[in-house]
């Protein structure tokens, strides 16, 4: 009975498990071959979205690390696979208290249903490099997808899994005109569920605008590195989430100088301000809240006066949390935070842009 019961055992372990032996097989290919979206400039890595080599000012934590990370990233392409795959290499995965390790490290997948994206699938791959599925089961026919990089991961490639003989192809950027975002760990997309679900992301789906989102958590102060950046990068729109990190001071004095950078390289590009989103955290900390409505006074301040000699100038109000029910960690939004924002700046930003002939799709 024991001999029996050992050659059992030998056999379970010599055989391959269930899992492995109905492991699903699919044909990869690496993102460099399909088109990447959302990059304000051309960078000599193609997942960084800042070249901080090229720009000085820069702290070590930015140059190293922020200006690194791939949020806002998305690829494009066509598939007629009823399975859709990702994998990746990372340089640095990260693990956030206040968000999941899907949108820090992980893939978002839309696919376009009559006219508009439709949420696919989303995960992350495997510590143990293992691929993972973001859907399947799916009906033939061609699909046009979007897929969205981590919110605060650095990545060295990106690989499309699809089902062994499909295709997969590179697709043209969907998206038309190009309005760049900047702004806090709000713009990044902090706390958020999945990478695609960045305000700014958000806006891109619901619009049709070509998007390009440069959020860095806790760091837009209205630096001159920031600053130079923005104003070498190519676009038909600015708007910037500006207020949410610098205190009052910080406001008042780094403005002025922020826009004339901007100015110089862009003298009528339209700049659309945001007023920074009321937070929870201020509705029983009092010394909170006297911070957060001398930062907004400060905002409103500067703005107005910068618009009464540039026509070209706007400030816009965005609405998160009024209730305290969607908020994460008294600060940053949920998912439905960051819909709410998303909403209550779409239409006035449209507006201003249709004066510009910039319109939605």
């Amino acid at each position: 009975m024991i001999k029996s019961l050992a050659v059992a055992m030998l056999m379970l372990v010599a055989m391959p498990s269930v899992c492995e032996a109905k492991a699903p097989k699919a044909d990869f290919v690496p993102g460099k071959d399909l088109t990447l979206i959302g990059k304000l400039m051309p960078t000599p890595e193609r997942y960084v979205r800042v070249d901080t080599v090229k720009y000085d000012g820069f702290t070590d934590y930015q140059r190293r690390r922020l200006n690194l990370e791939s949020a806002g990233l998305a690829l494009v392409f066509n598939t007629n696979s009823d399975r859709i795959l990702v994998n990746m290499d990372y340089k640095r995965k990260h693990h956030a208290y206040n968000g999941t390790d899907v949108a820090s490290a992980g893939c978002d997948l839309y696919i376009k249903r009559d006219g508009k994206w439709m949420y696919a699938g989303s995960g992350l791959p495997s510590d143990k490099g293992e691929p993972i599925t973001l859907v399947s089961n799916m009906a033939p026919g061609e699909k046009e997808c979007l897929l969205y990089l981590p919110l605060r991961s650095e990545v060295g490639e990106v690989y499309v899994g699809v089902e062994p003989g499909s295709k997969i192809t590179a697709a043209p950027n969907p998206f038309k005109h190009k309005i760049v975002f900047w702004g806090s760990s709000f713009t990044h997309g902090v706390s958020a569920n999945r990478a695609g679900m960045a305000y700014p992301l958000q806006f891109q789906r619901s619009t049709g605008l070509d998007v390009r989102s440069l959020g860095v958590s806790g760091n837009s102060k209205l630096q001159q590195s920031y600053a130079k950046v923005l104003a070498d990068t190519e676009a038909d729109a600015f708007v910037f989430d500006a207020f949410s990190n610098p205190q009052a001071p910080e406001i008042r004095e780094n403005f002025d100088a922020f826009l004339k950078t901007l100015r110089a390289k862009h003298p009528t590009t339209p700049i659309i301000f945001q007023q920074t989103i009321y937070r929870g955290s201020r509705n029983f900390d009092t010394k909170n809240d006297k911070t957060e409505a001398a930062k907004m006074a400060a905002a409103e301040e500067v703005v107005r006066n910068a618009m009464k000699t540039d026509p070209n100038i706007y400030i816009v109000y965005p609405a998160a949390d009024t209730d305290g029910s969607t908020c994460t960690d008294k600060t940053h939004p949920s998912d439905m935070g960051y819909y709410n924002w998303m909403m209550s700046i779409r239409q006035p930003i449209l507006d201003i842009l249709a004066k510009y002939n910039i319109t939605a799709q």
